[in-house]
């Protein structure tokens, strides 16, 4: 059984030779197994956001190689490499078209990269199927189809955004801080409803979050990262048993400085 992800010694320097110049990824290395649900933390700038750019393809990276279920994707560009992976931001705004309904964004998703658009309608199965997926949502959609997107609340939105990335299985589901901007209950229903589709697609998934409490409590393997590398890998049982002073146990040991983020600690 290969690897579903492997990152190779990644490296990406933005501004290169100019006073702006910021070394974000400095050598890379990380394998996800199939079925692996990865949370990765740390400080402001560590590279845990540029490394979900690397794998989607935002740029190109200077040097090392991604590989996806064996097909190396490294100078695929963003577009191609899109097939292979769903993804949710931070911003419920981002995932879903707000002036359209929720089967149409549902349909455009289950759609992706055929050729037909949407001219022909939406099959009567296709509605029952997406009305049975936003049941288990428990969020009360189901007898919304028709709504416009633009009229739900922020959670409803990741809702259906993190429906429309599993919609076609991807190879690799990415989870940028999805749940920062949603208020605390929120985010914990939208975290769950994450566990359960992760789970139910038999997904490979990657969570970038601030809040080490949920790093913890989601996934089967955490890694923290640190000025551009990762620092800290654990999984399994070490990772149930772990505690957030020993996160920053960690990184305190692993930087040489106390952990400076005021949203991570109060969140």
């Amino acid at each position: 059984m290969g690897y579903m992800l492997e990152i190779q010694n990644i490296h990406k320097t933005f501004n290169k030779g100019t006073i702006n110049e910021k070394v974000a990824l400095n050598g890379v290395n990380l394998n996800l197994n199939p079925g692996d649900f990865v949370t990765i933390i740390g400080g402001n700038g560590a590279g845990k956001s540029t490394t979900l750019n690397a794998i989607a393809g935002v740029w190109a990276v200077d040097e090392g190689k991604i590989i996806v279920d064996g097909t190396d994707i490294t100078r695929l560009s963003e577009h191609k490499r899109a097939v292979y992976l769903g993804r949710v931001f931070q911003d419920p705004m981002t995932g879903t078209a707000a002036t359209m309904s929720i089967e149409e964004n549902m349909a455009i998703a289950a759609r992706r990269g055929e050729r037909r658009g949407l001219g022909w309608g939406i099959s009567r199965k296709e509605r029952e199927d997406y009305r049975e997926q936003l049941r288990e949502l428990d969020l009360g959609l189901e007898d919304r189809l028709s709504s416009k997107v633009g009229l739900l609340s922020g959670g409803q939105r990741q809702a259906i955004t993190l429906l429309m990335a599993a919609l076609k299985k991807p190879k690799l589901l990415l989870l940028d801080e999805h749940t920062a901007a949603l208020d605390p209950k929120t985010a914990a229903k939208v975290l769950d409803i994450s566990d359960k589709i992760i789970v139910e697609h038999s997904l490979t998934a990657m969570m970038v979050t601030h809040n080490m409490r949920d790093a913890i409590a989601h996934g089967n393997r955490l890694i923290m990262m640190h000025e551009g590398r990762v620092i800290y890998d654990v999984a399994g049982e070490e990772k149930k048993k772990l505690h957030v002073s020993d996160l920053l146990a960690k990184f305190e040991e692993a930087s040489g400085s106390e952990f400076a983020n005021d949203r991570m600690m109060l969140s």
